[in-house]
């Protein structure tokens, strides 16, 4: 049967990119976005830019409205609250039906809640959506003093971005340093390091409770100390929304299950993005990621699994975060067993790389060193082994052990 439509529930990067691989691989059928939002938008500048006020709402969109319009991609505002997939039809909350040969879940995740007495309060800040930023901005004012709970990329990022605000903050992890899978504990600690170095408290210490009162919030930590601050932001990372697809019977195991076309458990429904969950053919379940380029890619496959092409061939994992100026950047795992080779700049880790027990290079981090991210990607995707003296020394150009 021929392709005619196809229905995107959810505008994030994942959701976004279906549309535009579909349009761009030759489809014509209809198509429609559905979000709660509207246009898409990206979320990476929500602790960042758009946090800080560099970029507005428009700035931020994944596309203007004429591209929409240009590529007759139809754009639904609102919220699905039923899948029907032996009919492709999704229902919508105010009670409108849209029918399609295919739907695509780019649902995302929701801000995971720490398991906490106020854990739950409404005044705990999450930062998953622009309406967050906005809140959060509302309340970064001079003088006021933000905890942060979880020292992540995000929580990194907000962090740095607040400091402008002329906020105080403090910001709470239970692991020194944190971000030792992502980047290795060499560029850990550097980056770590960087939060009191720009007047950032930082506390190691595990949070039992959170009280809230006219005074502001209490942060309560398992060693008995006590955090005060007028606003608390949780950055812990998401729970993949799932609902829609457990409601609709499809398989979900952290996430929703899908092949490795991004094809669910049931024909007419493909999952992308953060909520979905790739199981092996010989039923291994992968992990599931939450990177922006991860939705790119597993956009771009879903779309090419629904128009019968080739599904793509994707290299190492890549991610990327800034704070206090610096950018970081990482590929592949630093994880495992194996050697960690350093490349250090002015006497501090600047590169770090991961082999594993084969010698080959496995992954690699680094401080404001994209081109050699971007050359140990080359390496780890066509398999070249490379001398570790060479990957420690400084002077030799990366670029050429990539060729």
């Amino acid at each position: 049967m021929t392709l005619a439509s196809v229905t995107i529930v959810g505008g994030g990067m994942s959701g976004f990119t279906v549309a535009k691989e579909l349009r761009g691989r030759g489809f014509t059928g209809a198509l429609t976005i559905i979000d709660p939002a509207g246009v898409p938008y990206d979320r990476p500048p929500l602790s960042k830019d758009y946090l800080l006020g560099a970029r507005s709402q428009e700035d931020i969109q994944l596309a203007g409205r004429t591209w929409f319009a240009e590529h007759h991609v139809d754009i639904v505002t609102g919220t699905v609250a039923a899948l029907r997939p032996d009919e492709g039809t999704v229902v919508l909350e105010d009670g409108r039906r849209i029918t399609s040969d295919k739907v695509v879940l780019a649902t995302g995740g929701t801000a995971r809640r720490l398991p906490i007495p106020g854990g739950d309060l409404p005044s705990v800040l999450e930062l998953r959506t622009r309406d967050d930023a906005d809140r959060l901005r509302s309340l970064l004012v001079p003088g006021s003093r933000l905890a942060i709970i979880g020292a992540g990329l995000i929580g990194a990022e907000v962090a740095s971005s607040a400091l402008p605000f002329g906020a105080d903050v403090v910001l709470i992890d239970p692991v020194d340093p944190p971000l030792v899978p992502a980047v290795g504990p060499e560029l850990a600690r550097r980056l770590h390091a960087m939060h009191p170095a720009n007047g950032v408290e930082v506390v190691t210490g595990v949070p039992t409770s959170i009280t809230v009162d006219a005074t502001g919030h209490k942060v309560t930590l398992e060693s008995g100390h006590t955090i005060t601050a007028d606003a608390v932001l949780v950055g812990i990372g998401i729970v993949p929304e799932t609902a829609l697809a457990e409601s609709a019977g499809l398989e979900t195991d952290n996430g929703t299950l899908v092949d490795e076309s991004q094809r669910t458990t049931h024909p007419n429904v493909y999952a992308v993005g953060d909520s979905s969950r790739v199981r092996l053919a010989n039923g291994t379940l992968l992990r599931r990621a939450e990177h922006w380029e991860h939705a790119m890619k597993t956009g771009a496959t879903a779309a090419a699994a629904l128009v019968g092409d080739d599904l793509p061939e994707h290299g190492a994992s890549w991610f990327w975060s800034d704070r206090h100026g610096v950018h970081v950047e990482g590929v592949g795992s630093m994880t495992g067993e194996g050697a960690t080779i350093v490349r250090e700049k002015d006497g501090e880790p600047a590169v770090v790389f991961k082999l594993d027990v084969g010698g080959y290079l496995a992954g690699c981090a680094a401080v404001d060193g994209g081109l050699a991210v971007r050359a140990a990607r080359r390496i780890i995707d066509r398999r070249i082994r490379v001398d570790p003296k060479q990957l420690a020394d400084p002077s030799i150009d990366l670029k050429k052990l990539a060729r």
